[in-house]
């Protein structure tokens, strides 16, 4: 029997050639690929400017420049995502304010972000998690009224809507990965959409040293920026995968989709919110009833990975990470954020999957649970 990644990207023998096409040519820094690149993610997006960079990590903390953040600001965030989210802001001298989570969408509780705002807020994080989009009508409605900026953690999004509006192709400022288990990638790579031309050079200064190129031989270096350029290597990968990049999405719901309809009922597992036809599925990752077994859920990966099956966890609660306890946060403040983070469990999802392989993974999760129910 096979054994089953959690996650693979699919790459195509055309996208292999213009790879070698571009160690062939010479120039494998950022070039013209680089620029095809960020052309077709613009048209993608709705004809949006959009510039790429190594990491959706640069990305977000490049943005989060943009939006005027710095020292002392505070940016309001989840707890429920990878911890580069709230890394960022800690990067820029901010502190980051969290705000908990649905159970079952694993976005952050509208309901709750407003009542958080104060007079240091200068702009809200919220992550799409898994490839389902926040409330954006809800969310953009309180930007409004505080006249704060909005950063957007596409990072699981790519291909993902709101009601029938892509993600990226509105609002303010939108940030896509391309890491290799991202449902598109450019190997390691990020993007940022924005508003107009002067926040595009300011994106180019920021993850290029803070530097302006004058003239044929003159430049000039206006902040201390990172070294955050994509390189044409990468941007070869990148301009394959999205042209693909509905197929795959496509299929990842089908994949989904069964996963839900062949789930038992009786099933002791959560599953996530299912969603419409804007959720791209970057991920499925149910709750494991940890309450009602006998092993811990570092036993249940193993005894999958016995079975030849990977799982993986995404996320531990950002707020319970060494970084975050040392600045105050402690058990308890974000529940259901900690609950997830601790009973959650990544499932096999990528586009060669088969159905077949989709009821095996069903099959062996709900045996595990079965043989350790306490």
């Amino acid at each position: 029997m096979n054994n089953l990644p959690f996650t693979k990207p699919s790459i195509d023998d055309e996208t292999i050639a213009a790879v070698v096409d571009v160690l062939r040519s010479g120039w494998l820094a950022s070039g013209p690929r680089v620029q095809q690149f960020e052309s077709a993610l613009a048209d993608y997006v709705g004809g949006r400017t959009v510039r790429v960079m190594t990491s959706a990590t640069a990305a977000l903390e490049i943005a989060l420049a943009v939006a005027g953040v710095g020292p002392d600001d505070e940016v309001i965030t989840t707890p429920m995502s990878w911890c580069s989210t709230a890394n960022v802001i800690l990067r820029l001298g901010a502190r980051p304010v969290f705000v908990d989570v649905d159970l079952d969408t694993r976005n952050i509780d509208l309901d709750a972000l407003e009542s958080r705002i104060g007079p240091r807020t200068r702009a809200l994080l919220p992550v799409h998690f898994a490839g389902l989009s926040v409330d954006l009508d809800r969310l953009y409605a309180i930007a409004r009224r505080h006249r704060l900026r909005v950063v957007e953690d596409a990072a699981h999004a790519i291909g993902s809507s709101w009601r029938g509006r892509r993600i990226g192709a509105t609002g303010d400022l939108v940030c896509f990965s391309f890491h290799p288990n991202k449902n598109m990638t450019s190997g390691e790579g990020g993007a940022i959409v924005c508003n107009d031309a002067d926040e595009a050079r300011q994106i180019e200064r920021h993850r290029f040293n803070g530097v302006e190129r004058i003239g044929v031989d003159g430049l000039e270096v206006h902040f201390p920026g990172m070294k955050a350029n994509l390189s044409d290597i990468a941007a070869a990968i990148g301009i394959g995968q999205l042209r693909r990049l509905d197929e795959f999405n496509a299929r990842r719901r089908q994949l989904v989709a069964h996963y839900f309809d062949r789930w038992p009922a009786d099933s002791m597992l959560r599953l996530p919110a299912r969603g419409d036809d804007g959720h791209s599925w970057h991920m499925f990752a149910p709750l494991l009833p940890l309450d009602r077994m006998k092993i811990d859920r570092a036993e249940f990966m193993r005894r999958m990975q016995s079975r030849g099956i990977a799982v993986g966890v995404h996320y531990r609660a950002i707020h319970t990470l060494a970084t975050y306890r040392k600045l105050g946060w402690k058990d308890g403040d974000f529940p259901v954020a900690e609950r997830i983070g601790r009973e959650t469990v990544t499932l096999p999802l990528f586009p060669e999957m088969t159905l077949a392989e989709v009821e095996r993974v069903i099959d062996a999760a709900h045996a595990v649970v079965a043989e350790s129910r306490a």
